[in-house]
Order: C-alpha cells, then structure tokens, then sequence
C-alpha cells in the first residue's frame, strides 16, 4: 500500500510542475474538454478523427505534449498541438 502512495504522490508533484498548454497557448488541466483542430488519421487504424471532434475529460500524461482522451468509446493519446481548449 505504501508504494501506491508515493507513486500517487509523485505522479501529481510532476503534473503540479508540467505546464501543459493548446495550439493556442492555453494551459490545460485534468478533466478539461478540448476540440480537434484537424482531421487526424489513427495508427494502425483506418479510422480517422474528424476536425471539431470533442473531447471531454482529459487525462495529463507525463509529456507536456501529449493528453488522454476517449474519443468513440477508446482511450487514445492525443498531441495537443493540434488541440484547443473547448
């Protein structure tokens, strides 16, 4: 049990630390809702992700470059260079 506790502990010290920011500039935070900026193709996957697409709920990652997202039911990770803040 310990070790969940220091590890919780750390992971929120690093995202306190992170600036994570939009396209746009805009800080981001956990279980904010952005909007896709442009239609992106998924890896290894012929779906594609329609500009205008929302998503809600965000999850910081350990990359300032980078948040989760479910988008049509999956979990995905998402650049936020080509998000903006909804």
């Amino acid at each position: 049990m310990v070790c969940i506790k220091i590890s919780t502990l750390w992971q929120n010290l690093i995202l306190e630390v992170m600036e994570v920011k939009d396209s746009n500039g805009n800080l981001l935070a956990e279980g904010d809702a952005v909007t896709v900026i442009k239609d992106l193709k998924l890896r290894g996957s012929s779906s594609v992700i329609k500009r205008g697409t929302k998503v809600k709920n965000i999850r910081l990652t350990d990359d300032e470059e980078e948040i989760e997202g479910k988008v049509d039911g999956s979990i995905i990770v998402l650049k936020t260079c080509f998000l903006k803040k909804a």
